[in-house]
Parts: C-alpha cells; sequence; structure tokens
C-alpha cells in the first residue's frame, strides 16, 4: 500500500529498558524499530514516543484495577525517571514528543490526543510492546477515534508468539493496515 506520509505519525511505545529487558527476541525488535525510526525521520514524519509512568507511590493504580495494581508493590519500589528510560538505540531526538501514559492504551492518562490534534496527525503507525497491551489497546482506542493505522507487525512484540501472531494476523486487520518495517519502508 502507497500510504500518504502527510498527516501521519509514528508511535513508539513502550521501548523502555525495563519493558524490554524480559523479553527474548529484543534485539531484533530494536533492529527493526530503529529501522522504522530511521525511515521516518528520512521522510518527516514526525517521532512520538509513549511511555508508562506512575507518579512516586503510584497513586494513579486503583486496587480495583487487577493487572496494575498486581505490579503496584514493584512499582512503588522503582526510580520512575529511571523506569521511563526509552532504550538508548531508539532514543528520542532532542524535538521529539515523549508521552507519559497511566495505563495500556497511549491515550489514558496522556496528552497524546491533544498533541495528535495540534499537529493535525490523524494517520498513526504502530510499533511497540507487548502486543496484547499497549498495541492492542492503543489501536482499538484510535480505532474508535478515527484514525487511519497501520501496524509495524516485525516492529511489535508479545511474550507469547501466538498471541502476537494471532492479532497481527486475525484481530488488527480489522481495523488497521498491517505491514512490516521493510514495506513500510520502500513504500508498499
Amino acid at each position: 500500500m502507497k500510504e500518504q506520509l502527510t498527516n501521519t505519525a509514528l508511535l513508539v511505545m513502550d521501548m523502555q529498558e525495563q519493558m524490554l529487558k524480559g523479553l527474548p527476541e529484543a534485539g531484533p525488535l530494536i533492529e527493526k524499530t530503529a529501522k522504522a525510526i530511521s525511515n521516518a525521520r528520512n521522510k518527516g514524519v514526525p517521532v512520538i514516543y509513549v511511555v508508562v509512568g506512575f507518579r512516586k507511590g503510584v497513586p494513579e493504580i486503583s486496587y480495583r484495577n487487577k493487572t496494575f495494581s498486581a505490579r503496584a508493590a514493584t512499582l512503588k519500589q522503582q526510580d520512575m525517571e529511571q523506569w521511563m528510560k526509552i532504550a538508548p538505540q531508539l532514543a528520542p531526538a532532542e524535538n521529539e514528543a515523549v508521552v507519559v501514559k497511566r495505563r495500556y492504551s497511549a491515550f489514558t492518562g496522556s496528552d497524546l490526543e491533544v498533541l495528535l490534534r495540534g499537529m493535525n496527525i490523524y494517520h498513526l503507525v504502530l510499533a511497540g510492546v507487548v502486543t496484547s497491551g499497549v498495541v492492542l489497546s492503543t489501536l482499538r482506542e484510535a480505532a474508535d477515534k478515527d484514525f487511519q493505522l497501520t501496524v509495524l507487525s516485525d516492529a511489535c512484540l508479545d511474550r507469547d508468539p501466538q498471541v502476537h501472531t494471532f492479532l497481527v494476523e486475525k484481530i488488527f486487520p480489522q481495523q488497521a493496515e498491517v505491514t512490516t518495517v521493510e514495506a513500510w519502508t520502500n513504500g508498499k
């Protein structure tokens, strides 16, 4: 698919050192994501980074939130500045925005939507970890907000390879164009 790059932004989501540590295929993922970032920059496509983070003591985490409350004790021990640090190979350029979110979706608890409106962005290209977390949640919310979507399947990774495959082959194509970094780089 030849895509329109005007009004497009690449979202690099949760590519935090702490998040990548536990993923067995993090090396190839970082390589592919770095290539996508380079491609976006070369074509003048804004790169927006999204990280998950909390205030000291994690007051944003409710005991009613099953997923995050299970991690609250561990997160309370974290230096949040260090926790939110993006992998150095993917580090933002000085002029690139870093958005802090409080849940899975890049929109929840962040100013992402306001930033995108201000930049007149309506097409999002998604890369991130994990596929069943930030990528799925952001894709669903963005689709409901009428964004045009592209998912870079090889710039996303899940702890469970079968879940990743199921999402990129069966679920995501219902709301997004799914392609590879190579195909996106070559404008296909």
